[in-house]
């Protein structure tokens, strides 16, 4: 299946065109814009968007993880500023009326300049275009800065769910789960 959807995606070559634009079919990966843009992640970029993951968090998603989430259809986008620098990047996983919110992350030499609330903004746009009524997502109980921007952006805490995160050493956190209705929210999210 990985090398089904690398032929998709226009083999391996970076350099190579072959990528999409969001709903408007392909585009030239390679151009960049002036200011920063959203881009799909390809499998060929995957040592990128590790580096990142690795250096963001001391317990990563695995390389496993990112290529499961390419081979299933869940939106992973890239947010690249107009040189193509990683900002950050964002995992996401539609389901009926709803979207999950599965892993944003900027990378830390990008961290608070609003990257991602932009990221945020793209998803919730997108998952609004699809009729989605709910946007779901985990955060770890101890991640209070990540805590802190979902509830500016209208998140709610609606749960916990109690050892969900590793935490070292046959340790576990919680994570707290939290909700954004987009239905309620629509005019105040344009």
């Amino acid at each position: 299946r990985v090398a089904d959807l690398l032929a998709r995606q226009g083999g391996t070559d970076p350099g190579r065109a072959g990528g999409w634009a969001l709903g408007r079919g392909p585009v030239d990966m390679s151009r960049t814009t002036d200011g920063p843009a959203l881009r799909p992640v390809q499998l060929h970029e995957l040592d990128q968007l590790m580096a990142i993951e690795t250096q963001a968090y001391p317990f990563p998603w695995s390389r496993g993880n990112f290529i499961d989430s390419i081979v299933a259809g869940y939106r992973l986008c890239k947010r690249i500023d107009g040189q193509g620098r990683w900002l950050g990047y964002y995992v996401a996983m539609a389901g009926v009326d709803e979207t999950h919110l599965l892993n944003l992350t900027v990378a830390p030499p990008f961290e608070h300049r609003g990257h991602a609330r932009a990221m945020l903004d793209e998803l919730v746009a997108w998952s609004r275009n699809r009729a989605a009524a709910r946007l779901w997502l985990e955060v770890r109980a101890s991640n209070q800065r990540a805590q802190a921007l979902y509830r500016r952006y209208g998140f709610a805490e609606v749960g916990l769910r109690r050892g969900y995160y590793p935490a070292g050493p046959l340790g576990r956190e919680n994570a707290i789960v939290m909700s954004l209705d987009l239905q309620e929210r629509g005019d105040a999210l344009d």
